[in-house]
């Protein structure tokens, strides 16, 4: 797992031996069970994740039912925003796969930067890139409808359709697991004719 972190690393910036040693002392990979949940709303947190290998999801409950806002699967990273806020979480992360995934804290974040600057600019530009990634998304799902937002999904994420409960995808998409399937009954009738 550690020659995928150091590959992907390396899009950014190059690594030497001491600083692939010092990332592999700091312990930061663990392997998550299916279902287990990293962080609870209420719950405090400095952890933030990157997924090596599986999916995790963020997502509210709203009178007890769950919204998904978001999918995180390989090389994608997540700091929840009670880590940068230092408040209670307001929303939970749970593993919907078995997952391998680094977890650093701000802490060991703030050590790595001050010994190794090139680590924040890296972050800075992942935080960039994943900042503007976001917008757009944001703006798509806010201008179009259930139909073209699962059309999206299928076009830009069409491993999360295979790999996600469908009740679970609905939420993302804003929509109930039965207008999911009329949905997709619908595309592939258009498909077929």
């Amino acid at each position: 797992m550690q020659d995928i972190l150091f590959d992907f690393i390396s899009k950014y910036i190059s690594l030497t031996e001491e600083e692939k040693n010092t990332i592999l002392s700091l312990n930061i990979f663990r392997s998550v069970k299916k279902g287990t949940t990293l962080l609870q709303e209420g719950q405090k947190s400095k952890d933030s994740y990157f997924v090596l290998k599986g999916c995790i999801r963020t997502y509210y409950v709203i009178d007890g039912e769950e919204k998904t806002t978001a999918f995180y699967t390989e090389m994608e990273a997540l700091t929840p925003h009670c880590v940068i806020n230092k408040t209670p979480s307001e929303y939970y992360v749970s593993c919907i796969e078995d997952t391998i995934l680094t977890v650093s804290d701000s802490d060991m974040e703030v050590e790595v930067n001050s010994k190794f600057p090139k680590f924040e600019t890296m972050c800075r530009i992942m935080a960039e890139e994943l900042l503007a990634k976001q917008r757009v998304d944001f703006d798509a799902f806010k201008t179009s409808s259930p139909e073209q937002r699962y059309l999206n999904l299928l076009e830009k994420r069409p491993d999360l359709v295979q790999r996600v409960p469908q009740h679970q995808l609905a939420s993302y998409l804003g929509i109930k697991p039965q207008s999911l399937s009329r949905l997709r009954a619908r595309i592939l009738e258009k498909r077929i004719s």
